[in-house]
Order: structure tokens, then sequence, then C-alpha cells
């Protein structure tokens, strides 16, 4: 039975009758075979989402179901590479088309010609479960690809190929089921993008995600298998922190999905990743990176599907025992795709307009993330920090307020901040992080017992000057006794020595956790120190002019990361210093 085309409203149509389509299957539209996915059935009609441009398409044409979900192809050559929404590489789109993607056009998601040099795990006559190993092969110069069982799939070994090179739909393993039936293992599998992954189990989260930022690492830990979110107006530095995060981050892969940004923000984005070189191995940042671009002027319908191809590939190699970080930028533009195809769809409008399962949509994404056990036994995760942009900075619109419903991580970046250099922009007041109960048996074991000690004072001085400036706004600095004069210069020394970092500076950009705590030391000393100096009398006035509170503001550039015992001399000459009083 031919199922035709009977409306047509952007990205979604329409199909009368009974077509015998099932929900979620993707299907060819049109002549030119645009990429669909069918998202609504009824008694009178079947509605598509298409995943590419739909102009010139009439009525008439005819729609072809595949009898499949959409599915993401997961196998090797998924790193260094960049894709679109639906996961087709955009350097061989480029080759046939040109700048611009053209409509319908078909390229394999991986290279089907690229042979890899693969090595065999199992022999004949063993039994494999799902998650299991059967063949690994260098993806990269730094990551081991590891080709698993696919879920729900187990058997006997039946034939095993020799090691050698072999392209990802070339047959190495073939398996009997306990019904007798074989199936042939390649490099390769596909799974549909919208189905989580299944694991074994779930784990409770025990360590941070360390990333070498101070005030992501010190004051708003996320812990790997965690989620962050990062809301920021225009301007505050949501990619910049995001791209510093992808660098210096301990996760071993990075998908970095660009979901609806401008188009010269992602070639730049591009670009960067493609000259960054890694820190851990001194080879090419793309090495253990894939990019997932879909930019502002493509089909919204793609933009929506790239949240969710893009955390299948990190389920992907998650199941392979490594701990993988997705940067999604952002999640906003990623949820006004859903308002505009829900207003094509005429469904019910909630707060904004956007639609009313948009909270849901966020669960679905933020849920996944998480520290597992695979099928196989292999331990992973996947930890998710989406950017938000809020129009105008406004942190109480929908898609920021069900964000945070969601992520247990919050870094609120300031415009005031961003505007004034200070990067990160993260406001310390107004962000939070509630996984530090949870990691904090780590800290302790890890960097030392007096690391959370150490924040928490720190964390005390912060939140004292925020309540002193709003008398200093009203009545001005000199009225206050040197006691909380003394608080507004350490917080001083913390807002612009301690949380304000550069990405520019060798010894800056990325800082250990040893270096962390050693800095935390030396201001509570300084701080301690001039306490009981003015309870003897002399005024602060004096103390600040031993230029005591500058020089603990330079010590982040002074001190090398990896001479952390350069602490003692700063104790030594604030002792000193303050003698001389």
């Amino acid at each position: 039975m031919d199922n035709l085309i009977f409306g047509i409203n952007g990205p979604v149509i329409t199909l009368l009758g009974d077509t015998g389509l099932s929900l979620m299957e993707m299907v060819y539209v049109g002549k030119d075979k645009l990429v669909g996915e069918v998202i609504g059935i009824n008694e009178r009609e079947t509605t598509v989402q298409v995943y590419e441009n739909t102009t010139g398409l009439h009525p008439g044409e005819e729609v072809i179901g595949t009898g499949n979900p959409l599915c993401a192809t997961l196998g090797p050559g998924i790193l260094s590479n960049i894709f679109d929404g639906i996961e087709r590489p955009l350097k061989d789109i480029e080759a046939i088309s040109g700048d611009f993607i053209s409509r319908g056009v078909t390229v394999p998601s991986l290279d089907e010609h690229r042979e890899w040099n693969v090595t065999l795990t199992v022999n004949v006559g063993d039994k494999l479960s799902s998650g299991v190993i059967y063949a690994t092969c260098p993806e990269t110069p730094v990551i081991t690809h590891k080709c698993i069982v696919p879920p729900a799939l187990s058997g006997i070994v039946e034939q095993v190929k020799p090691n050698g090179k072999y392209r990802i739909n070339d047959t190495v393993v073939t398996l009997r089921d306990d019904k007798g039936r074989l199936h042939e293992l390649s490099l390769c599998h596909k799974w549909p993008i919208r189905t989580p992954r299944p694991t074994a189990k779930r784990l409770y989260a025990k360590a941070p995600l360390v990333t070498g930022q101070r005030i992501i690492d010190t004051l708003f830990p996320v812990a790997k298998g965690g989620t962050a979110a990062i809301p920021g107006g225009f301007g505050t530095g949501k990619t910049m922190t995001q791209h510093q995060l992808a660098k210096w981050c301990d996760a071993d892969i990075i998908i970095y999905i660009g979901c609806g940004e401008r188009g010269n923000e992602m070639s730049q984005v591009l670009e960067e990743f493609s000259n960054l070189i890694d820190p851990k191995s001194g080879r090419p940042m793309t090495d253990r990176t894939s990019l997932i671009a879909n930019t502002s002027n493509m089909p919204v319908a793609a933009r929506e599907a790239s949240i969710y191809t893009g955390i299948t590939l990190a389920e992907y190699y998650r199941d392979m025992g490594y701990h993988v970080a997705i940067m999604a930028d952002s999640t906003s533009r990623w949820a006004e795709a859903l308002r505009e195809i829900s207003g094509r769809l005429e469904e019910m409008p909630a707060e904004e307009g956007f639609p009313a399962y948009l909270p849901s949509r966020l669960s679905e994404f933020y849920e996944r993330a998480g520290l597992v056990e695979s099928l196989g036994g292999n331990q992973g995760s996947v930890t998710i920090i989406g950017a938000v942009s809020p129009q105008g900075s406004d942190f109480s619109e929908p898609v920021t307020q069900n964000t945070k419903r969601f992520t247990r991580c919050f870094w609120a970046l300031d415009k005031s901040l961003a505007y004034a250099r200070h990067y990160p922009a993260i406001n310390w007041t107004s962000s939070y992080s509630e996984y530090l109960s949870d990691l904090s048996q780590w800290y302790k074991s890890n960097v030392s017992e007096d690391f959370l000690d150490c924040r928490a004072r720190i964390t005390q001085v912060l939140q004292e000057e925020n309540k002193l400036m709003e008398i200093v706004k009203l009545i001005g600095a000199d009225i206050l006794p040197d006691d909380q004069k003394l608080v507004i210069e350490t917080a001083r020394v913390i807002r612009v020595g301690f949380l304000q970092q550069n990405a520019y500076h060798k010894e800056d950009t990325y800082v250990p956790l040893s270096k962390q705590l050693m800095m935390m030391r030396i201001i509570l000393y300084l701080h301690r120190s001039v306490q009981a100096v003015l309870a003897t009398g002399i005024p602060i006035s004096r103390i600040i002019s031993l230029g005591l509170f500058d020089k603990l503001i330079r010590m982040k550039y002074e001190i090398p990361n990896d001479k952390p015992k350069a602490q003692d001399d700063y104790f030594t000459q604030i002792d000193n210093a303050l003698k001389t009083l």
C-alpha cells in the first residue's frame, strides 16, 4: 500500500488513513528520500517529523517505512569525527554537496571502507553474554575501541576470524544463541537513539570530575556520572567554560553537542578543537573527542534529535568502561526546537509557549547520566554538563527552572562578573552543588582531611562579605570596624586571587587539587593571623600597607603547580611581615 503525503507544515507532514507505520519508526519521505520519524498516529492520520529541509516537497509524494526506529551506528570511527544531529558525517557531506547540506544526501555514519587493525579476544566455544568484549582495535592513538556484544544477545562462539585488518561491516565472530539461530557480529551495531542502553547496576557517585577550575573543584564540584547546568545570558562565557572543561577535565572521552548555536560560533568550536593539544597525551584533542554540530539554520527536527544522538554515543563508550563527559550547548535551543515542532503539531502550549512535556523531555535526557556497571562488568560513567541560554539572563524562565529540577549542580554565570572580565563568571552566591556530601570521603582520602573544612571557611568569608556589602552600599566602608574590614579584604583575595582564573596562563589555566588546597590554607592563615594582630589594637590600615593581601592575589601565578611545598615560604613571609608591626 502506497503511503502518500497529504499535508506539509514545515518539518511536519501528515499521511491519511491506515499507513501500517509504527510510532517512532524511521521513514524516507518523498522522491529525495528525506529522513523522517513517525511521532504520532491516530485512526485518521499519521504524523511524521522530517530531519531535513522540506522545501520543494509536495502532497502526493510517497513515504516509505523502514520497520526500524531512528538508530545511531556504533563502532570505530566515531571519535575524531564531526556529525550532524542524526549522525551523518559532515566532512563526507561537504565532499558531496559543498558548504551547505543538500536535501536527501545519503552518507553512511561511519567509514565503511576504512580498515581497522582488529584483535579478537574470544575463542570458539566461549559463551558470550550481552556487553562482553569480543574484539578491540586502536580507534585513535589514545583510545582503544572495544567491540561489545549488543544488549539482549548472547550465545556460544561458533566461529572467530583471525586477528588482522577488517572493515566495520565485516563479520569477525559468529554466535549461536540458545534457540540455535546464528548471529554475525561485525565491528559495529545499531541502537535506537531514544532508548537508554541497559546496564547491570547503577552506582552511587563517589569521585568528582576533576576540572582544574578552582571555583568548580573546590566550591561546586560535579561527580563523575553527575549532571550540571551552566545557565547564563549572551556573552557570559558558557561556551568558553565548556571548552575549558572539555580540555582539562579527567574524563576519558568528550562528546560535544553544538545544538542550535550560531554557525560562525560552531565553526570556531570545530577549528579550536582541531588545534587543541590534549594536555594528558600531547596529541590533538580530537583523538578523544566527537563533535555533533547542529547549527541554528539546520532543520529544527534534527536539532531536537542531536541531544539523543550525543547521549547514545556517550552510553556506548561508557559500556566499554570509559568515563565520558557530554557538553551540550545549549539545551535552550533544543527546547526551542521542541516548541516549534509542538506549535506545528497544534499542541496545547504551556508556560511561554513551550510544550507541556518539556520537563519530562529534560528529565529523560539528564537521567541518562550516571556511574554504572555495564552488562559486561565494566565500570564507566556519563557526566552531562548542559548550557542553558535564558533570554535576558532571566533564570526564572521555564528551561532554566526545569533544568534545576533535574541537575544536582548549578553554575550560574553572572553578566556583571563576565563584563568585569572575571573568569569563570560563576556567581558564588547563586550557584550550588548537591554532590559535596557524596564526595566528602573521596576528598578526605585523596586530597586531605581538612579540604572540606577549608572550603567551608572560604565559603563563610564570602557569605559574610555579601552581607557586609549591603551595608557598604548604604553608608560606605569607612564606618565599618576593623574586623569587618578584614572580612572584605580577605574576600577580595578569595575572589580575585582564588576564584578568578586565567585560562591563558600556563600555571593558572589548570590547577591541581593539591595547589587549590594550599592556596586556601595560605589565605585562611593570613586571615587568622591578622585577626590576632587586630586584637592587639593595631589598625588594619597598617596591616594592609604591608602588601600581604596583594601578594596572596599573585600567588596563583608565582607558585608552580608541581611545587605544593612552596606554601611554607608564604607562611614564613606572613609571620615575618606581621612581626614588624
